[in-house]
């Protein structure tokens, strides 16, 4: 059986592994829950599930991957903010 993915499902793939491998270094300690790395981790990752529903849209994945976004944008600013306040 070979698999038959569009370039879409790739990218999902990609997100899906980019998301789970964050979250597994984070338990091993290898990341910091508030650094760079693995907030990028969680919106590249998060964008790359939204493109794969360019194949088949669920409403509930958008959804999720959409607040995960805002979540990681919002702790990436939170960090710039915090390393500002600490640079005073």
């Amino acid at each position: 059986m070979a698999l038959d993915l569009a370039w879409y499902d790739w990218v999902g793939l990609l997100g899906t592994a980019m998301i789970l491998g964050g979250f597994a270094l984070l338990q091993a300690g290898r990341l910091s829950g508030t650094g760079l790395v693995y907030q990028l981790l969680n919106l590249f990752g998060a964008a790359g599930v939204l493109v794969s529903l360019l194949g088949t849209f669920n409403l509930s994945v958008f959804l999720l991957e959409a607040a995960w976004i805002a979540v990681s944008v919002y702790g990436i600013a939170r960090s710039f903010k915090e390393k500002r306040t600490e640079a005073r």
